[in-house]
């Protein structure tokens, strides 16, 4: 499938959703909107990444067959200005995926558009209908399940999934993703995005999925949501905790952040503090330690100071940790201690 990314004035710093399928994702991503970097191309601001052209628009884009919503604002509302690309998408008969709260399908514009050009509006972040509590029996699946926990939101979790899935199945594990946030959905191409999910489905919504995937497979890695600490999405990572029943953790951070995104009132706690509280908050329901962690370092400028951050985070959690994008042995040695 050929993709448009929407990322204005985000790309490429605030622009998570983009980034992860560009990096992940198995699509041919054939430009970037944001209309403040217009000309340029993705590989002028970061690296590792598939390439593409940068346009000011979709009416500057070249032909292709979905436009995708590559930012994941708090709150997920849909931002006017970005109407007129959407529109232009759907009168060119191109699908649109997006992972809003606002839901594309139900504005009646976009709708509208969508029947009269015989296009689909998928929004992914619409869970299923049919969920139901948590029966508490996802330990009962035959593969190890690692969960990745954060000390915020926008740390890294969804990456560190990713990049430890890819690892180990590099080393011939039978491993699996189990997205539940509309950018690992985007890119795994299934799973449910919990943070929509009612409250009291959330677990039970993490264990379906796990039961669906668990005995086909030796290691599922479920993509962890927010922080046991965070105002506003600590249930959701609860629910997550709970409902997966994980064996093992990997407390991912990002170097630099002392409060919370967002919430910049509220400071961070000693990175040893998250690991006592997920692991005693784990414990009721399914022991489980954490193994590993993972220092988001892409504001540290210099390789030494970046690997300087890494080692004063591996004292702290008393455990293995390194940046799994920027240094390929640290990826290697996080998965070592996962495995």
């Amino acid at each position: 499938m050929q993709l448009v990314i929407l990322a204005h004035e985000q790309f490429p710093g605030r622009a998570k959703t983009a980034l992860g399928v560009l990096r992940y994702g198995d699509h041919d991503v054939v430009a970037v909107l944001d209309r403040d970097n217009a000309g340029d191309r993705v590989s002028d601001h970061v690296t590792g990444v598939q390439d593409a052209p940068i346009v000011a628009s979709m009416a500057d884009a070249p032909d292709a067959d979905a436009l995708l919503v590559g930012i994941a604002p708090i709150g997920g509302g849909f931002e006017e200005s970005w109407r007129d690309d959407v529109r232009t998408a759907l009168e060119r008969g191109d699908d649109v995926v997006s992972g809003l709260h606002y839901f594309l399908a139900e504005d009646d514009e976009f709708a509208a558009l969508a029947a009269e050009h015989g296009c689909e509006i998928d929004d992914v972040r619409r869970p299923p209908e049919d969920l139901g509590v948590a029966e508490g029996v996802a330990s009962q699946v035959d593969a190890e399940v690692v969960l990745t926990v954060g000390t915020d939101c926008s740390v890294g979790k969804m990456t560190v999934t990713e990049e430890l899935a890819r690892a180990a199945e590099a080393r011939g594990v039978d491993a699996a993703v189990v997205p539940t946030g509309q950018t690992g959905i985007m890119i795994e191409g299934w799973g449910t995005c919990v943070d929509r999910v009612v409250s009291d489905f959330t677990a039970g919504a993490v264990e379906e999925m796990i039961l669906e995937v668990g005995d086909d497979h030796d290691v599922l890695f479920v993509e962890g949501q927010g922080a046991i600490t965070h105002p506003a999405y600590s249930a959701v990572t609860c629910g997550i905790l709970h409902g997966a029943q994980p064996d093992s953790l990997v407390l991912c951070h990002e170097a630099g952040r002392d409060a919370v995104h967002g919430y910049e009132d509220y400071a961070l706690q000693a990175p040893e503090t998250y690991v006592d509280l997920y692991e005693s908050l784990a414990a009721p329901v399914h022991d489980a330690e954490v193994v590993a962690g993972a220092l988001n370092t892409v504001d540290v400028d210099d390789d030494g100071d970046a690997r300087s951050a890494i080692a004063d985070y591996e004292t702290a959690l008393d455990a293995p940790a390194g940046d799994l994008v920027r240094f390929d042995d640290d990826r290697e040695r996080v998965l070592e201690a996962v495995l």
